[in-house]
């Protein structure tokens, strides 16, 4: 999911019963379906859901969706040991995976959220290893 869907997903849009999360406004305009995995599912189980507050990520203070975690986000990296990375680049991540997997570019662009396939070619980057592997 991109950044922006993440931070104003709202508890109505995740159907956990049935494993996934209905996004209805993207930023291509399309409806879109994210498929919930175990390792999802259960963080979302853990997560506290306040009666008052719709989204599921929020500033408990004023109960707000969250608008920006890049201190967050950049303090765990730097904790990990990990450097020059942003949050964006966790979607070219999960593309250049789901490619090294085998997953068709069709389905990668789908859970993207792409409109044309030329934008998933961009996310899909493979390792030199993988492509050494792929000759031999």
């Amino acid at each position: 999911m991109r950044r922006g869907e993440i931070f104003n997903l709202k508890w109505n849009n995740i159907d956990l019963k049935h494993g996934f999360i209905l996004l209805e406004i993207t930023k291509n305009g399309d409806r879109r379906e994210i498929p919930i995995n175990d390792t999802l599912r259960n963080t979302l189980q853990g997560l506290t859901r306040r009666l008052d507050v719709p989204h599921v990520f929020y500033y408990d203070s004023s109960g707000t969706p969250y608008t920006d975690i890049k201190k967050s986000f950049t303090a765990a990296c730097r904790r990990a040991g990990i450097h020059d990375f942003r949050f964006h680049d966790l979607r070219h991540t999960f593309a250049s995976h789901l490619v090294m997997a085998g997953v068709d570019i069709t389905t990668v662009k789908e859970l993207l959220g792409h409109k044309e396939i030329k934008m998933t070619l961009r996310y899909a980057h493979l390792s030199p290893s993988h492509k050494v592997k792929a000759i031999t």
